[in-house]
């Protein structure tokens, strides 16, 4: 059920991140996450996506050097210890977690997913399952 995430290397200088959107947003792609890292040299945005494959067309169609990565989409409880639950049932699983990231979870739900890279996606999965959390697959992000 992971999801794919698409990550693409930016210099890091005024007006990148605007093209690379700008080309996106003429393509009709919608974005649903977006997660920016920088160095000093370059940026790495990490961005979910409602057509996952028509993104990667565009965007190397548009000369940008891109990856796709599969990560977790986790629905966080709108409750105080919300994330403290879902990090716990990863930690006794023993599931190392790289980075995260949120987005909302649609209009309308009020609620919001966290987006996990994980080492193991599969074990990952299972222990929030096994704890009761709500994982969307790539048909709920892209209607979101």
């Amino acid at each position: 059920m992971a999801i794919k995430q698409i990550s693409v290397f930016l210099e890091n200088k005024p007006g990148m991140l605007d093209a690379m959107t700008a080309v996106l947003a003429r393509a009709g792609i919608t974005l649903r996450a977006l997660s920016l890292a920088e160095t000093k040299d370059f940026g790495i945005v990490r961005m979910i996506v409602d057509d996952v494959y028509e993104t990667a067309t565009v965007l190397k169609d548009n000369e940008y050097i891109s990856s796709m990565t599969p990560v977790v989409a986790v629905m966080i409880p709108d409750v105080i210890g919300g994330l403290n639950k879902v990090l716990t049932s990863l930690t006794a699983a023993h599931v190392n977690l790289e980075y995260m990231y949120s987005t909302l979870a649609g209009r309308s739900t009020g609620n919001a997913y966290m987006i996990l890279r994980v080492e193991d996606v599969q074990k990952a999965e299972d222990a929030l399952r096994a704890a009761g959390f709500t994982l969307a697959d790539q048909e709920t992000i892209a209607e979101m």
